[in-house]
C-alpha cells in the first residue's frame, strides 16, 4: 500500500480514536503541512466518510455522529506490527504466553481478509527472533496491576519476597516497567526507603491499589535507570578501570552492564563496575579496540595476564589451556 493512501488511511483511525482534532493537530503527527491534509480529507470524502469541518483559523475536522469504521482495517504496515509483536510476546517471560498469543492470532485471523491472513502466517513462520530467555516465569496479574498503576499514577501496596527470602509490604509509586536481560522490572518510589527502588517482578507476591495518586518526575527514564541500578549492585569486586577514549566512544564500545561511565579531566574515561565473575568482566575489557588501565581490583591484573597467556599460546599453535 502506497505511503499516501496510509496517511489517508491514518487521518480515519485518528479522527475515529479522538472525535475531533484541528488541521494543525493532523499535520504535526502525520509529519506533512495543513493543505496535505485538507487533501487527506478530501480523499476520504471522496470514498464515501462523512466528515464535519469547523472553518476558522481554530477549526477542526470530526466524523459525522454515529459513523464507525469496519472492524479490523489494517494497513501491511499494521499487520507487521502486530505480527512481530505477537512473536516477541512468546519470549518475555509471561506466563502461559504461548496459548495466548496462538489465541489471539487466531481471532485476527478470523476477521482478516485472505491475503493479510497469508501475510500474519508467513512472518510467523518465517521470522525468528533471538529475544534473551527469561530466567523466571512471571506472573501477568502482576504486570497487569503494575502496568494499570503505572498508566494511572496511583499509589500502590507491594508485596515483595527479597533474594534471601525475606518477604516484606511496602507503598509504592511505580514509575516505569523494563524488560531486560532475561527479567521484568519495576521502577519508583519506594515509601519504605523513602528513594528510588528498582524490583524484580518475578519476587513479587502481590500488588493492592491504594486510591492515592503521586506525580511522576518529568522525562524520567526508567529503563536507564534499571541499567545503572544493575550495573551498580553490590557484588564480590568492584572494579575500576581506566579508558583511552572519549566519552562517546567508551559509550558506543562498552555495554551497558558493565558499569557506569564518567568522563575523567584531562582526558579519558572510567569505568565502575561490580562483578562476581573476574574472568567474565576480563573478557569484556579484552575485546575493547582500544587501551585501558586497571585500578583495582588487583586480582583482574591476573586474570587478564592469565587469558592473555591462553590467547598467545593459541596463536602461537601450542595448543594451550581451553577457555
Amino acid at each position: 500500500m502506497s505511503r499516501p493512501t496510509t496517511r489517508v488511511l491514518t487521518v480515519l483511525e485518528l479522527l475515529q480514536t479522538h472525535g475531533r482534532m484541528s488541521g494543525s493537530e493532523l499535520a504535526r503527527r502525520l509529519a506533512v503541512d495543513r493543505r496535505t491534509v485538507r487533501r487527506y480529507i478530501l480523499k476520504l470524502e471522496e470514498l464515501g466518510i462523512p466528515i464535519t469541518a469547523e472553518r476558522g483559523r481554530d477549526g477542526a475536522y470530526m466524523l459525522v455522529a454515529g459513523f464507525k469504521l469496519p472492524p479490523m482495517m489494517f494497513t501491511d504496515d499494521e499487520v507487521l506490527a502486530l505480527s512481530v509483536g505477537l512473536l516477541a510476546a512468546r519470549g518475555l517471560g509471561l506466563a502461559e504466553a504461548a496459548p495466548a498469543v496462538a489465541s489471539a492470532q487466531a481471532k485476527l485471523e478470523r476477521v482478516m481478509p485472505a491475503t493479510l491472513k497469508r501475510r500474519v502466517r508467513a512472518v510467523d513462520a518465517s521470522v525468528t527472533l533471538d529475544i534473551s530467555g527469561s530466567r523466571a516465569t512471571l506472573d501477568n496479574a502482576s504486570l497487569v496491576a503494575l502496568s494499570a498503576a503505572t498508566q494511572l499514577r496511583e499509589r500502590v501496596r507491594l508485596g515483595y519476597r527479597a533474594a534471601r527470602e525475606e518477604d516484606s509490604q511496602r507503598d509504592f509509586d511505580p514509575y516505569g516497567l523494563v524488560w531486560r536481560g532475561g527479567r521484568w522490572y519495576v521502577v519508583g518510589l519506594c515509601h519504605l526507603r523513602q528513594d528510588l527502588r528498582t524490583f524484580r517482578l518475578d519476587r513479587v507476591r502481590s500488588v493492592q491499589p491504594l486510591q492515592v495518586h503521586f506525580e511522576r518526575p518529568d522525562d524520567f527514564d526508567a529503563l536507564a535507570h534499571v541499567t545503572l541500578s544493575v550495573a551498580t549492585l553490590p557484588r564480590a569486586y568492584a572494579v575500576e578501570v581506566l579508558l583511552d577514549a572519549d566519552l562517546e566512544t567508551a559509550r558506543r564500545q562498552v555495554f551497558a552492564t558493565l558499569g557506569v561511565l564518567e568522563a575523567v579531566p584531562g582526558g579519558g574515561v572510567r569505568l565502575l563496575g561490580q562483578t562476581d565473575d573476574l574472568d567474565w568482566f576480563a573478557r569484556e575489557l579484552a575485546r575493547l579496540p582500544f587501551a585501558f588501565h586497571i585500578q583495582r581490583p588487583e586480582e583482574m591484573r591476573a586474570v587478564l595476564k592469565t587469558r592473555a597467556q591462553r590467547l598467545l599460546a593459541l596463536a602461537g599453535g601450542g595448543g594451550g589451556t581451553k577457555s
